[in-house]
């Protein structure tokens, strides 16, 4: 049998957990020359790319700051740290709660009354690619109207981010977008900034450490990602965790009958099938992992998927497993997860609180609103930067 291990093969795209194996177990120090980059697979080195300070972000200056501009991911130092307390208090705690879970909740019932009572639906069409960017767009204080602009532009700006082959016509779109957004947004934030409200951007208007506020650029900038981040992986998510609970019927009990492990069920999805299967990084000065040395300078893809099924780290690691003993559920949204899904260390996803309360909101609902829940074709997943099925078509009995 051939070992494949090239992640831009058409087996990688069909059928990921193979390749991930197969690197991990032959080439876990592998160079890609198409992409020139280095792919790590094993958990211990992925973890120590996302934690060692020689791992720099330095890649998101030509892999986001085109579109999106300069953003928190690419910072260190003073700067991350005011950054990050200027943006984290609105998606933590209290303020999560008060401001933004009623949000969540008026947008599951809008979209879940539409095929409540109809015992059958695709799922992704009709909630998980709508539910994240309608809760971010309506977090921001923006109109209603204005969703389908913004799901365009997210899509866009996702297909810039995971260009691996530098496709030209991908990259001038994603600079079309940008664009675009930014004549959307940068008058609304001065509005927000001179009269603010009680929504999101009128908080990141507003907000203040040290005496220092976020300019529009940088407010432009966030609220770029968050529609990137929150939206397209919110939606994939979501979409794979529902189907591997479809798909393993006693996990599904489980979570029905006891709902505070909905915020388990995620945590082990982020593990067994993340959204986001990759993330970059890049030493600054030459590094030894498994398999050899990494030059300074040098592009590091590291596969949070691959890493998240490292034997070395989980037990039986292909099984789906809301209770799993080896993974530490009190701290799986937190800087100190012993998963990779939201990356690790300094920077640790801003959002993952915000994520897991999406989550569980929509879950509660979607699992209050259908019984019985089956699927009426295979689902299969798509993608190789963000994975999940493109469709989840199923059939359920409508609670009464």
């Amino acid at each position: 049998m051939t070992v494949i291990t090239d992640i831009l093969s058409a087996a990688c795209l069909s059928d990921p957990a193979r390749v991930w194996e197969a690197l991990r177990e032959t080439e876990p120090l592998a160079f890609h020359p198409g992409m020139n980059a280095y792919v790590i697979s094993r958990y211990a080195d992925v973890e120590r790319a996302f934690k060692d300070p020689v791992f720099t972000s330095d890649n998101y200056g030509w892999q986001l700051e085109p579109v999106h501009g300069r953003t928190i991911l690419q910072m260190d130092g003073r700067e991350h740290s005011i950054h990050r307390r200027l943006v984290t208090p609105a998606f933590r705690g209290g303020e999560l709660t008060a401001r933004f879970v009623p949000v969540m909740r008026r947008n599951t019932a809008e979209l879940l009354d539409v095929f409540r009572h109809t015992g059958e639906v695709d799922l992704v069409d009709a909630f998980t690619t709508r539910y994240p960017i309608n809760v971010i767009v309506d977090m921001l204080g923006l109109p209603k109207s204005d969703h389908v602009l913004f799901h365009r532009w997210y899509t866009s700006l996702m297909a810039f981010l995971a260009n691996l082959t530098q496709d030209p016509q991908v990259a001038a779109a994603g600079l079309r977008t940008r664009d675009e957004l930014a004549e959307y947004l940068l008058p609304r934030i001065a509005e927000r900034a001179a009269d603010p409200g009680d929504d999101l951007m009128s908080v990141l208007c507003t907000a203040e450490i040290d005496g220092q506020r976020m300019t529009a650029a940088q407010i432009k900038a966030f609220v770029s990602l968050l529609l990137l981040a929150g939206g397209e992986t919110t939606d994939k998510a979501l979409a794979s965790m529902m189907h591997n609970l479809i798909r393993n019927p006693d996990q599904m009990a489980r979570v029905r009958a006891d709902r505070t492990l909905i915020g388990h069920a995620l945590a082990e999805t982020l593990r067994y099938s993340p959204p986001v299967q990759m993330i970059m990084r890049q030493p600054a000065a030459d590094v030894e992992l498994s398999g050899g040395t990494v030059p300074a300078g040098a592009t590091v893809i590291c596969l949070i998927a691959a890493a998240n099924r490292d034997p070395r780290r989980y037990a039986d690691p292909d099984r789906f497993d809301v209770g799993r003993p080896d993974l530490d559920f009190a701290k799986a949204y937190t800087a100190a997860a012993n998963h990779t899904g939201f990356a690790l260390g300094r920077h640790f996803c801003v959002g993952a609180m915000l994520a897991r309360t999406e989550v569980e909101v929509a879950a509660n609902a979607l699992l209050d609103a259908m019984h019985d829940i089956e699927l009426t074709e295979p689902a299969v997943p798509q993608g190789l930067f963000t994975r999940a099925p493109a469709a989840l078509r199923l059939r359920f009995r409508p609670a009464t």
